[in-house]
């Protein structure tokens, strides 16, 4: 048992109690960035069908597990708001992707040739512009009217692209307002506990549960499985675009203090003083109990690491490929602007 700590009395049971309750914090918008991300693109393409449908299947036999088993009450609620946002979210795939069980690529859309706009020469139509301004403005002849003159409208700028600077600094904002949260609930919750009697004395070894086992490594292997078609697709694509940091990053938060709320346990023995090596052994056991949620939470740890991995990897990957097509890009327009030869000399002009 670590001591008291101060005024806030900071042992065992109260660390578990901090993790638990950011663990539940995190675990309550861990959802939201990616179902915003797939708003906001219109797509669900970067995210894989079957790593939802696992981890709901995960999270189904975690409550049953869990009710069987008289698991701490943070599991249990936390399995059952799993459950809830995993079917918002596998409907949002749905949705966007079609009742599909698979994971297809996307098919590149091929890059539009370089057109750069400036006078006409012998390739291009006199009506070209006019064509195409009555094609975005409609089919109508109205802009020949004096009142209504033929005005280019401005195009619109896409929002800037946010540094990774920028987004380091958002994502950290992010994790610390969630551990604020956190903490902040867990003082709420031990302030209205205050007075009321201590609901472990005389509770003795925890008690094992088959049914409740044999569900809670269910779950654990559906956890673990469930991360691997996500890293397939991203290795597949070559990049996470579509998926959004957040939502591994708040994963990872949730299941590291997850793991520290289980492990941070204070054994209660039967009697009000504990015999020699009793505390040791109900703790063994209260482990043993748990091992199969921990198993989960641990390996999903690992494996969002791999995911974590898979967005530094791409990501420089994609600034080298938008640096390749600016480059090629400016070379066009120096070749096509800048060709101060004679026409009849020039290449493709059928008279050299």
């Amino acid at each position: 048992m670590a001591p008291p700590t101060g005024p806030l009395n900071l042992d065992v049971e109260a660390i578990s109690g901090i993790c638990g309750s950011i663990s539940i914090a995190a675990w309550v918008v861990v959802f939201s960035p990616q179902i915003k991300e797939n708003f906001q693109r219109g797509s669900a393409d970067g995210l894989s069908v079957p790593f939802i449908i696992l981890w709901l299947l995960g999270d189904v036999f975690n409550i049953l597990g869990a009710i069987l088993q008289g698991v701490l009450p943070t599991m249990l609620i936390l399995a059952i708001y799993y459950t809830i946002a995993d079917f918002v979210l596998l409907a949002q795939c749905f949705y966007y992707k079609g009742f599909t069980w698979k994971d297809e690529l996307s098919s590149a859309q091929p890059k539009p040739p370089n057109v750069i706009v400036g006078e006409p020469n012998e390739r291009t139509g006199l009506l070209r512009n006019h064509l195409e301004e009555r094609e975005r403005r409609g089919s109508g002849w109205s802009h020949l009217s004096p009142a209504m003159p033929l005005v280019p409208e401005a195009s619109v700028a896409p929002p800037p692209t946010p540094t990774r600077l920028q987004a380091i600094i958002w994502n950290s904002v992010a994790v610390v307002m969630v551990c604020v949260a956190g903490i902040v609930g867990w003082l709420l919750s031990r302030h209205y506990s205050n007075g009321q009697p201590d609901s472990h004395a005389g509770e003795g070894l925890p008690s094992f549960d088959i049914w409740g086992q044999i569900f809670g490594w269910l779950c654990a292997v559906l956890y673990l499985g469930s991360r691997l078609p996500q890293l397939l697709l991203n290795w597949r694509r070559k990049s996470t675009e579509g998926v959004s940091i957040l939502f591994f990053l708040f994963a990872c938060l949730g299941n590291l203090t997850y793991v520290l709320s289980i492990f941070a346990y204070d054994p209660h023995c039967a009697e009000s003083h504990c015999k020699p090596g009793e505390a040791e052994r109900i703790y063994g056991r209260y482990i043993l109990v748990n091992a199969s949620w921990l198993a989960g939470s641990l390996g999903t740890l690992l494996l969002d690491l791999g995911i974590f991995a898979q967005f530094f990897i791409y990501s420089k990957d994609d600034s080298l490929n938008e640096d390749e097509v600016v480059d090629d890009d400016d070379d066009n327009f120096d070749e096509r602007r800048f060709d101060d030869r004679p026409l009849l000399q020039r290449a493709g002009s059928g008279l050299a």
